[in-house]
């Protein structure tokens, strides 16, 4: 027979208190999270910085890396060994040779492409560059040149500019390029798109047509042989010299000794006579009125 044994002895199935709060916090999936992820994050974390805080440990890491990454640059594949320029003039390809001295052969790595497009992006006649390293270690560029569009001449020098009115080269002389048109005067760099329409609006006159003058950086003068202006307003200039053309069709007014036209007001245009046609005029009217000859 089995002895009886008193209940105050016998043990409490029910979890003490702080393992039923362990157990309540191990249902948090917050805190499941923090111990299966954080807290090997934390300790990876410490150890890295407990193990680099080691100046020599450092520096073998660095020199390590950097060894690995020279391996890795200076194979073969990754070698660049000469430099191709496309859609560029010879003139302009030997400039941009000079602005970007490469030593070849150079790995890939060590090459700034970005830089190097702003460098040559720089040059004057260069409007647009696209580097690329092509397969066979080749640095490819494929450049946009500005094309000039006008001669500018200001303070005895002479420029040439694109159709925005961007430098593009200097000139020596104007006879290089005769087959552009001249504009003239300080200012003039700024307006070129309108400069241009302003030519396309005078072919009427091209056989006469000398250049145009930009007058206190706020207007244009055609110029003409013989000496001959249309003096234009700041606004509205196309649509005057479009009427000064079309009353030179019908009366013929270019042809006569007229040193200027001011068509500033467009209402009411004034000629101006050359000199001598003036003095022949008053000679004429001398005649008329039975005056003598002075």
């Amino acid at each position: 027979m089995q002895p009886m044994t008193n209940g105050s002895n016998r043990r409490d199935p029910a979890p003490s208190r702080w393992s039923y709060r362990i157990q309540r916090l191990w249902l948090t999936p917050t805190f499941r999270q923090l111990m299966r992820v954080g807290l090997p994050m934390a300790s990876a974390f410490f150890f890295a910085a407990w193990f680099l805080n080691d100046p020599g440990t450092r520096e073998a890491i660095s020199e390590k890396v950097a060894e690995i990454r020279r391996s890795v640059a200076e194979r073969p594949e990754f070698m660049v060994k000469l430099m191709a320029v496309d859609g560029a003039s010879a003139e302009l390809a030997e400039d941009i040779r000079e602005v970007l001295p490469v030593d070849f052969p150079l790995s890939s790595f060590d090459l700034d492409l970005d830089q190097m497009k702003l460098v040559v992006e720089d040059l004057d006649a260069v409007a647009t560059v696209d580097l690329r390293i092509r397969p066979g270690g080749v640095l490819h560029l494929q450049v946009v040149e500005r094309l000039p569009a006008v001669v500018w001449r200001v303070d005895g020098m002479l420029e040439l500019l694109d159709e925005t009115g961007r430098r593009v080269a200097p000139l020596a002389a104007r006879g290089q390029r005769a087959d552009l048109p001249l504009i003239v005067g300080e200012g003039a760099d700024d307006a070129v798109p309108e400069a241009l329409s302003l030519l396309s609006a005078a072919a009427p006159l091209e056989d006469r047509l000398r250049g145009l003058v930009r007058m206190g950086e706020r207007r244009w003068d055609v110029v003409l042989d013989r000496n001959q202006r249309i003096m234009l307003p700041e606004t509205g200039a196309v649509e005057a010299l479009e009427q000064m053309i079309a009353l030179d069709q019908a009366q013929e007014m270019l042809a006569r000794d007229l040193a200027s036209v001011d068509m500033r007001n467009v209402q009411r245009p004034t000629l101006r006579m050359a000199p001598h046609a003036v003095t022949e005029l008053r000679r004429i009217k001398a005649l008329e009125l039975g005056e003598p000859l002075q």
